[in-house]
């Protein structure tokens, strides 16, 4: 019976401590748990000077309203994808820089995200393939206005690569001294004078 009380006596007498240890333990936790950082939101006045620079642009039909509704993020997404940038359809800090709109103090606080900009794409070998190089609706249509004052081609300015137009590329390209091929590749473009996108600078143009 002795030994009994004995034992309680010495539970009793470290319980408390064990407690306090347990306590110390999970707010030791929690302290050294990650903190989110802020959140990067655009403000109406640079979601505004987005849309005008979207319907500039051609991407954008609405008027500039400051908010983001869905012609917006999908005008948005349009210009990231022209432009190297991940296309999530947010006005966020990359898209705003390649726009050239002025951050605030705190969004200049905010890094970059890496999340912000077009990845490459890996084969199944694990090997990195590069974006495949793509005219744009806008190059294609001036191209198409250059060859038609060069006498090169008679069709409209459709933004698309018919067989008109193809046409036209190959006698543009065989005056220039390139590679008959038909596509609006990047030579081809800078032969034109028409300035490449910042993805069309990264992209493979070994067609």
């Amino acid at each position: 019976m002795k030994k009994l009380y004995t034992f309680i006596f010495v539970l009793l007498l470290f319980a408390p401590a064990a407690l306090g240890q347990t306590a110390s333990s999970q707010a030791d936790q929690r302290s050294a748990a990650p903190k989110r950082g802020p959140v990067f939101r655009a403000n109406k006045g640079q979601i505004s000077a987005a849309q005008k620079m979207l319907k500039s642009k051609g991407l954008l039909s609405g008027d500039a309203t400051g908010k983001l509704d869905p012609a917006t993020r999908e005008a948005l997404k349009g210009f990231q994808k022209d432009n190297g940038l991940r296309q999530t359809g947010t006005l966020n800090r990359a898209t705003l820089e390649k726009m050239g709109i002025a951050l605030t103090e705190q969004q200049k606080a905010i890094p970059v995200s890496a999340n912000s900009f077009a990845s490459s794409k890996t084969g199944a070998s694990g090997t990195t393939r590069r974006a495949v190089f793509r005219a744009t609706k806008e190059q294609i249509a001036e191209a198409q206005r250059l060859m038609k004052r060069g006498g090169m081609y008679s069709g409209d300015e459709t933004g698309k690569l018919d067989d008109t137009t193809r046409e036209g590329l190959k006698k543009f390209q065989e005056a220039k001294g390139l590679k008959a091929t038909g596509t609006l590749n990047q030579l081809t473009l800078e032969k034109m004078g028409i300035a490449l996108t910042d993805r069309q600078k990264g992209a493979d143009d070994s067609r």
